[in-house]
């Protein structure tokens, strides 16, 4: 039934498009709210440290030792990849899971509106994140 509504609105009024629109207006939003990855810490210490910005581009790094974690903050658009893997806590909007990330491994994201991590593995987890401007 939402299909047929959905098809007689047109193209434009597609599910994507739909979150197309709603996605950056949503971390629009929050970026008023809550701190970016870089400003986020855990316990008042800075995890992220931003190794190149232009302006293009920002690239940083972020470390996660056993037991350190990432304050509630939200993504813009961006590329990481894990330079050490682990696992980490994560918990969103959707819920809380365990994700178990092997070095090497790689996302792109159009954006998070929230997230925050914990490391509840034995292994220092670090990403590099790359952010287009």
């Amino acid at each position: 039934m939402r299909a047929k509504r959905l098809r007689k609105l047109g193209p434009l009024m597609s599910s994507r498009w739909l979150a197309c629109i709603c996605l950056p207006m949503t971390l629009s939003a929050l970026a008023e709210k809550l701190p970016d990855p870089v400003t986020a810490g855990w316990q008042g210490e800075t995890v992220c440290e931003v190794l190149r910005e232009d302006a293009e581009l920002r690239i940083f790094r972020c470390t996660f030792p056993p037991g350190v974690g990432h304050e509630r903050h939200f993504h813009p658009r961006h590329f990481g990849y894990a330079l050490s893997g682990g696992t980490m806590r994560i918990t969103s909007e959707s819920g809380t899971r365990e994700v178990t990330l092997k070095t090497g491994s790689y996302f792109f994201s159009e954006g998070i509106a929230w997230h925050e991590g914990l490391n509840i593995g034995d292994t220092t987890v670090s990403y590099l994140m790359i952010e287009p401007k």
